[in-house]
């Protein structure tokens, strides 16, 4: 019998087999941020087990409050520095050189094919679109993870999402990834890992490919992960050109990661997104999901557009292709954090960030702060936010806020509309 590209991995890191349904595996990488890794850290000190098994398999940022607002998030920071001096942790990004986890990481080179990857942070998903397995786990799972390299998981169930079709101009993987969760719901991927595959993934470059699977928990799923292949080989080949020859090379040496064709799912789902339109959430649960149309005219107060999900350079330009010559809407504010130091720049030279000063937009330094409502955007109650974010939960991003979850493109259209808008209507 074939196995999915999950149980290779699995196969490959496997330290111990406890019980049937349980395996020990070996981590690739263990990631870490200000606002989970300081409690594990405590702790470890606490119990006079303050050690790393490996430094340069750590990984540090400071994201979600940066720089600090106040005593606590200040103190979290410093626990952080102190561990990371401590243990002559080399890849630790403090404030300055610091961006969005999911995003700084990947660009960092630290992702790889067939790699293990844990974070306190749900949203550790992203990095399965390096044919990674990549997950977000709790207080203990980070601590044995930091002290020992490893991680105990639940023997992988596959679930397969096949996706074919072309996306019409407007529509990008923010839309599909809402229309996959709005048909599974919430849950119907938990302790699940989903594969995404099929034609339209294999188009998708890097970046679309980390919001598809930025968002997999979304659906209940342990994990999302993609095939790698010459996209990714050609992402990584900064980090990887050492190691082999050419990037064909890299090519093939990835297919070993590919599921094999008589593999089993416990579910295949094929989804033709020939006819999908931009989506956008209505509720307070990620699979309240609607066709855009169906929400046009609802007034927003304040437009975020970043994230882990939606803050890279493809989706700055998305929305600058938008708000160029354009103003926002009167009465409403726009928030735009590229998501990595490398990522403003781009945006600097590129004249994006000029674009969205022009229309009227505070630009922020790189962190992760209004998304879960901390800093640097949280909505007032009864206040509407139009977000290129990935969760949209009751009070999510301020309390007594609403949250719609959509495209860049679409954050842009209510921009300069001031309401939830098709964004197809300002594409030239």
């Amino acid at each position: 019998m074939g196995q999915t590209i999950a149980q290779k991995i699995f196969s490959s890191h496997l330290r111990d087999k406890p019980t049937p349904e349980n395996m020990v595996l070996d981590l690739d990488a263990v990631l870490c941020h200000e606002i989970t890794t300081p409690i594990a850290i405590m702790d470890l000190v606490e119990k006079g087990m303050d050690r790393v098994f490996d430094p340069s398999k750590i990984k540090a940022v400071i994201d979600h409050v940066t720089p600090a607002k106040d005593s606590k998030t200040a103190a979290q920071g410093k626990i952080m520095r102190d561990w990371a001096t401590r243990h002559a942790i080399k890849d630790f990004f403090d404030v300055g050189a610091n961006g969005v986890c999911h995003a700084l990481f990947p660009e960092k080179g630290f992702i790889r094919p067939g790699y293990t990857v844990i974070m306190g942070d749900s949203h550790t998903c992203t990095h399965g679109a390096f044919g990674a397995f990549a997950a977000g786990v709790g207080t203990t799972d980070l601590e044995v993870g930091i002290l020992k390299g490893v991680c105990t998981f639940r023997t992988p169930v596959s679930m397969k999402v096949t996706i074919t079709g072309k996306l019409q101009t407007g529509v990008v993987a923010k839309d599909v990834i809402l229309a996959i969760i709005k048909k599974l719901t919430v849950n119907g991927a938990t302790d699940r890992v989903i594969e995404f595959t099929g034609p339209l993934v294999d188009s998708m470059n890097m970046s679309s490919r980390m919001t598809l699977c930025n968002m997999a928990v979304e659906a209940g799923a342990t994990s999302g992960i993609c095939l790698p292949d010459r996209t990714t080989a050609e992402y990584l080949w900064p980090f990887i050109k050492a190691e082999y020859t050419t990037i064909d090379d890299a090519v093939k040496d990835f297919s070993k990661w590919h599921s094999d064709t008589d593999a089993e799912y416990i579910e295949v789902i094929e989804m033709d997104i020939s006819d999908l339109s931009p989506q956008v959430t209505y509720g307070y649960k990620p699979d309240h999901v609607k066709d855009i149309a169906d929400m046009e005219g609802t007034p927003v107060d304040q437009i975020y557009i970043g994230s882990c999900t939606n803050g890279r350079i493809e989706d700055l330009r998305e929305s600058a292709a938008i708000l160029n010559g354009k103003k926002l809407a009167a009465g409403v504010r726009g928030i735009v954090t590229p998501a990595t130091p490398l990522i403003y720049s781009q945006a600097l030279e590129e004249g994006i960030i000029k674009i969205f000063m022009d229309a009227g937009f505070c630009v922020l330094n790189p962190t992760c702060g209004a998304c879960l409502g901390m800093s640097s955007g949280v909505l007032a109650e009864n206040e509407v936010c139009a977000s290129t974010t990935n969760r949209n939960f009751n009070g999510r991003m301020g309390k007594g806020g609403m949250v719609h979850l959509m495209s860049p493109a679409s954050a842009a259209a209510a921009a300069i509309t001031g309401s939830i808008t098709d964004p197809r209507k300002h594409l030239q």
